[in-house]
């Protein structure tokens, strides 16, 4: 069996399991799928028993999802293709990075693999999509950037942005409203006590930002060598 025998369902479960595991360490649990998916949680535990009878996952009772080798190769496979059509219409048809998404998440499941190739090569083998994400290789590799989350940053520290998460279109304009995209470079300053936000300043315009805990849970940094 190959991933395009699957159905679109199985696909985008398997794609979603491996994105809650791929910058997150903590468990995956059928409610998590099921927040994350918008799906009732009794239809998402139905569709993870099947994936389960495939060999694509494992899942005990109560316990957390995970996938088998065989569902993460399928996984990645999903995953390559979305964000090598994320990046082609970026780069090839205008498109902004808010507005990919979602015809990403359309397109990959029609999209055949000599196609997938095709655009590879034409980008010439891109290794991150406009959000920062890394493109798994055809051969099933992925390079995750070493990276953390601007939440966890500390005062004072000056950090460049690896990667921003992609659900949220609208905080997506702001960021690049703002200046903050993949290759930015902030300076982390002092936010004021038990106010859960990060106060940052963009290094190429020098506007400070007070962003509060979700757009800074949306933002992934390196450390700057500037």
């Amino acid at each position: 069996m190959s991933v395009n025998q699957l159905s679109d369902s199985a696909q985008n479960y398997l794609k979603i399991i491996f994105g809650l595991t791929e910058w997150s360490s903590d468990p995956v649990t059928t409610s998590i799928i099921a927040s994350k998916s918008g799906m009732k949680l009794s239809t998402v535990s139905g569709a993870l028993s099947k994936l389960r009878q495939q060999g694509l996952l494992d899942h005990a009772p109560y316990g957390a999802v995970t996938l088998t080798e065989l569902g993460r190769e399928y996984a990645l496979t999903m995953v390559r293709r979305h964000r090598l059509i994320e990046t082609f219409l970026v780069q090839m048809l205008g498109y902004r990075w808010d507005q990919v998404h979602e015809e990403a998440e359309s397109l990959e499941h029609a999209v055949s693999d000599f196609m997938i190739e095709r655009i590879d090569s034409l980008l010439e083998h891109p290794t991150r999509d406009p959000h920062g994400d890394p493109i798994p290789t055809a051969e099933g590799r992925i390079s995750i950037p070493q990276a953390f989350n601007l939440s966890e940053a500390v005062d004072d520290a000056r950090v460049e942005v690896e990667r921003i998460a992609d659900d949220d279109s609208q905080l997506l304009q702001y960021f690049s409203d703002h200046r903050i995209v993949v290759g930015a470079r902030l300076q982390v300053t002092p936010g004021e006590q038990f106010s859960e936000t990060v106060n940052v300043q963009v290094c190429a315009t020098g506007e400070t930002l007070r962003l509060g805990s979700r757009a800074a849970a949306a933002v992934w940094v390196s450390r700057s060598s500037e």
